[in-house]
C-alpha cells in the first residue's frame, strides 16, 4: 500500500481589514512587558518591519523591550553557506539602530536570536563569533528548529530532519553555544519533547527556553484529539520541568499546527475566547515550571493571522488573572528580561 505524502500546512497570512472588526482597550495598561518572540520579514507581501512592529506596539499594552527570533530572512547573498544566515543578524541590528534614532519607547530587538546550522562541524564556531559581533551587543542565542513529524510539513523551505537533537553533530555543536554564554531556542511538537529532556540533561549549564507552548499537535492525526493530545503533552511537559535549565515561552498557539482556525470565523477571536483556548495549556506550564521560569510571548506577525495584538496580550492578562503581583511581572517582564540579559 502506498504512503500518503505528508500535509503541507499553510498559516493565514493577516489580514488587517479582518482583525480591525473587533477591538478591544488594553487591560492593565501599566504593566511592562518584555515581548520575548517575534519576526521582522517581507514574505510574499506579509511586510513586518520597524514600522509595523511599532504599530502593534503602540496598541495600549507597556511593551517596554522586544526580542528577535529568526526566521530565515535578509541572509546574505553570497559568502559561504554556513555565514549567509549572519545576514539576518546584521539586518536586525540594523533596525534596532533605527529605533534607538527615532527614540523609540520600547527597545526594540534588545535581543536577537539568530540561526547557525549546529551541524556545521568545525564552521560552526566562526559562525557564531560572526553572529556575535554583528549583534553589536545584542546577539543572545541560536534558534536551530528541529520541528518535524512524518504526516506533515509545515512552511519550511528546507524541513529539519528526524531526530536531530540526538545526533552527534547537533550535539557537537549545541556545546558551542555554552562556551559562549549563548542561549537555545527551541521549536519542535509535542511529540518531541522527550528528545528535548534529554538534550537538557546532557547540558544543563546551557540555558534554554522551548518556544510555543512546547508544540501541541492538533492536525492530521491529531485532529479532534484535544483530550488526549493534552494528555501526552502534559505528561511530557512535567518530565521537562524537572530540568532547572529549561524555560518556557507562553504564546504561539494561534497557529494552524496546533489545530486552531479562528481565521476562518466572521469576526476575530475576542481576549475571553483566546483565553478560554489556550488557558488550560499555559495555567499548566505556569503550575509546572513556576513564573519564573514562564514568559508571554506575540509570536508576531505569525500568530497576527488569527488575532491583533492587543487582543492577544488582553488573552494573556486574563489567564494570568489569578497570579500575584510578583508572578505578573515574572511572566510579562522579568524571566525573559533574565533569560536575554536585557
Amino acid at each position: 500500500m502506498q504512503e500518503m505524502p505528508p500535509l503541507v500546512l499553510t498559516h493565514p497570512t493577516p489580514n488587517p481589514a479582518w482583525l480591525a472588526r473587533l477591538s478591544e482597550d488594553a487591560l492593565e495598561p501599566d504593566l511592562p512587558i518584555v515581548d520575548p518572540h517575534h519576526h521582522l520579514w517581507n514574505h510574499h507581501g506579509n511586510t513586518y518591519f520597524l514600522d509595523q512592529l511599532l504599530a502593534d506596539l503602540t496598541t495600549g499594552h507597556n511593551i517596554v523591550a522586544t526580542v528577535f527570533l529568526q526566521c530565515f530572512w535578509a541572509y546574505r547573498d553570497t559568502g559561504p553557506e554556513g555565514m549567509k544566515p549572519v545576514g539576518e543578524t546584521e539586518f536586525v541590528a540594523s533596525v534596532a539602530a533605527e529605533a534607538e534614532r527615532r527614540k523609540t519607547h520600547a527597545r526594540i530587538c534588545a535581543g536577537i536570536v539568530g540561526f547557525a546550522d549546529l551541524t556545521l562541524g568545525d564552521e560552526l564556531p566562526a559562525v557564531l563569533d560572526a553572529h556575535v559581533a554583528a549583534g553589536a551587543g545584542r546577539f543572545r542565542g541560536i534558534r536551530h528548529i528541529t520541528a518535524r513529524h512524518p504526516r506533515f510539513l509545515a512552511s519550511m523551505a528546507t524541513p529539519p530532519t528526524f531526530g536531530l537533537m540526538g545526533s552527534t553533530a547537533f550535539r557537537r555543536g549545541f556545546a558551542e553555544l555554552g562556551k559562549r554564554g549563548l542561549t537555545y531556542d527551541a521549536w519542535l511538537y509535542h511529540t518531541q519533547i522527550s528528545q528535548l529532556v534529554d538534550l537538557a540533561r546532557a547540558f544543563p549549564e546551557t540555558p534554554i527556553v522551548l518556544n510555543h507552548v512546547g508544540g501541541p499537535l492538533g492536525v492530521g492525526p491529531y485532529r479532534g484529539r484535544g483530550e488526549q493530545v493534552f494528555a501526552e503533552w502534559h505528561a511530557a511537559i512535567r518530565e521537562l520541568a524537572t530540568c532547572p535549565n529549561v524555560h518556557m515561552k507562553l504564546g504561539g498557539l494561534a497557529m494552524v499546527v496546533n489545530g486552531f482556525d479562528f481565521h476562518e470565523n466572521v469576526l476575530p477571536p475576542s481576549s475571553g475566547e483566546l483565553a478560554n483556548a489556550w488557558g488550560p495549556y499555559m495555567l499548566a506550564l505556569i503550575e509546572a515550571f513556576g513564573a519564573d521560569r514562564c514568559m508571554f510571548e506575540s509570536n508576531f506577525p505569525v500568530d497576527k493571522g488569527m488575532c491583533s495584538y492587543p487582543v492577544m496580550w488582553n488573552a494573556f492578562k486574563r489567564i494570568a488573572a489569578g497570579a500575584s503581583a510578583d508572578e505578573k511581572k515574572a511572566l510579562f517582564h522579568d524571566t525573559a528580561a533574565r533569560f536575554y540579559r536585557i
